[in-house]
C-alpha cells in the first residue's frame, strides 16, 4: 500500500516539493557555512519524495540522549533555517496541501504536506525513520 501511495504522491506533486528541498540543500551547500542545514535538507528531500511508510522523529526521543542538533545550538540552527529557507518551504507545502484537500482522494496527501510543512519550520534535530520505530 505504501508503494501505491508513494507513487500517487510523486505524480500528484510530491516531486515538486522534493525538488524544492533539494534546491534549498544545494543553496546551503554553496554557502559552505550552510552545510549542516544542507544535510537536513537532503534527508528531508528524500522523505518529501517518498513520505509514506516513514516518519520524522525527534532525535532525542529516538536515541535517548541529547546531541548538538537537539540542544541550544539546534534551536539557533532552526531559527536560522526558518529565516533562510524554512518559511518558503512551509508555504509551498501548505499551498499544495490546500490544493489537494479540495478532492477526497487528495486529503491523505494534504495531511502529509501539512506534516512536511511543520518539519520545514524546524528540521534540525529530526531523524527520518521507518514508520513504527520510536526508539532504537
Amino acid at each position: 500500500m505504501n508503494l501505491i501511495l508513494n507513487l500517487l504522491w510523486f505524480i500528484l506533486g510530491g516531486v515538486w516539493m522534493g525538488l524544492a528541498w533539494v534546491l534549498a540543500g544545494v543553496v546551503m551547500v554553496i554557502t559552505v557555512v550552510g552545510i549542516p542545514w544542507a544535510r537536513a535538507a537532503f534527508s528531508i528531500a528524500s522523505f518529501s519524495f517518498w513520505p509514506f511508510g516513514r516518519m520524522a522523529v525527534d532525535r532525542r526521543l529516538l536515541t535517548g540522549r541529547d546531541d548538538i542538533g537537539t540542544g541550544a545550538l539546534g534551536v539557533v540552527g532552526n531559527i536560522v533555517w526558518f529565516l533562510l529557507a524554512g518559511w518558503w518551504l512551509a508555504l509551498g507545502h501548505l499551498a499544495t496541501a490546500l490544493a489537494l484537500a479540495v478532492t477526497i482522494i487528495g486529503i491523505p496527501f494534504a495531511f502529509q504536506h501539512i506534516k512536511l510543512a511543520l518539519l520545514a519550520v524546524a528540521p534540525i534535530g529530526q531523524e527520518i525513520v521507518p514508520a513504527g520505530i520510536r526508539r532504537l
